[in-house]
């Protein structure tokens, strides 16, 4: 029997925690009445396009109505787009961090860039890097107008750290990925930070391998739309099944 692996299951009641939070957001900020309305009268011009489907001047009027009417139902969705839209790219941001990447194998390749800070017109500082658990295959690739220098690293180890070596300073860097969020601190301070390219990671969904933007989606949509039908059985306006 095919089951869902903690990683997924957590995702999981994630993507089902929004979907509900998604749902009391529409219900809280968008005119259900505007909504409904215009559901109405979307069906009401495509049934008028195909009942007069022989009379080209009845259907290019339905055609006109139904732009009209898409248009009112797309509107009332402002709002809660705007209320909803920054907390989940936040959410997203940080989800991605965790489910989107996984950890080096042994022999995997990975580019470690130094984000050296500051100007660019500032002069670049001699930089070597050292590994721990990682070899360093090449000589570091240099780019003064971003300011940033690149290496690549092989895994040798499970687990393994890098050493950036810039200015007199050493600052030690983990490689790890799929543990949360990592913010190069060097864009906004202007201090050196090393960042590591983890490989992209998949979900384990009963024996399939998708990512976690699909799973997160296809579930917090689910969930959004059985939320919505439960508030309005309870209000009555649909039969208990």
């Amino acid at each position: 029997m095919l089951m869902l692996s903690v990683h997924t299951w957590s995702l999981t009641a994630i993507a089902a925690l929004t979907g509900v939070a998604l749902a009391w957001v529409w219900k809280r900020f968008s005119d259900q009445v505007r909504v409904a309305q215009a559901k109405r009268q979307i069906r009401a011009r495509l049934y008028a396009m195909r009942l007069y489907a022989d009379d080209p001047a009845m259907v290019l009027r339905a055609q006109r109505q139904l732009l009209l009417w898409m248009a009112r139902y797309l509107a009332p969705m402002v709002r809660p787009m705007a209320v909803a839209g920054l907390p989940l790219l936040i959410l997203c941001v940080q989800l991605d961090t965790v489910y989107g990447h996984r950890r080096l194998a042994l022999g995997e390749s990975a580019i470690i860039t130094a984000q050296l800070g500051g100007h660019a017109g500032l002069g670049m500082p001699d930089a070597t890097l050292e590994g721990r658990g990682m070899m360093v295959e090449t000589q570091g690739v240099r780019i003064p107008g971003r300011r940033e220098i690149f290496w690549r690293v092989r895994a040798g180890a499970t687990t393994g750290s890098v050493i950036l070596h810039v200015g007199g300073a050493a600052i030690s860097k983990v490689v790890g990925c799929g543990r949360g969020p990592n913010i190069p601190q060097g864009w906004w301070s202007g201090t050196p930070s090393v960042e590591v390219s983890c490989p992209a990671a998949t979900l384990d969904v009963f024996g399939f391998g998708i990512g976690w933007e699909v799973w997160f989606l296809m579930v917090s949509l689910i969930t959004m739309q059985a939320a919505g039908l439960e508030t309005r059985r309870r209000r009555g306006r649909l039969p208990h099944l």
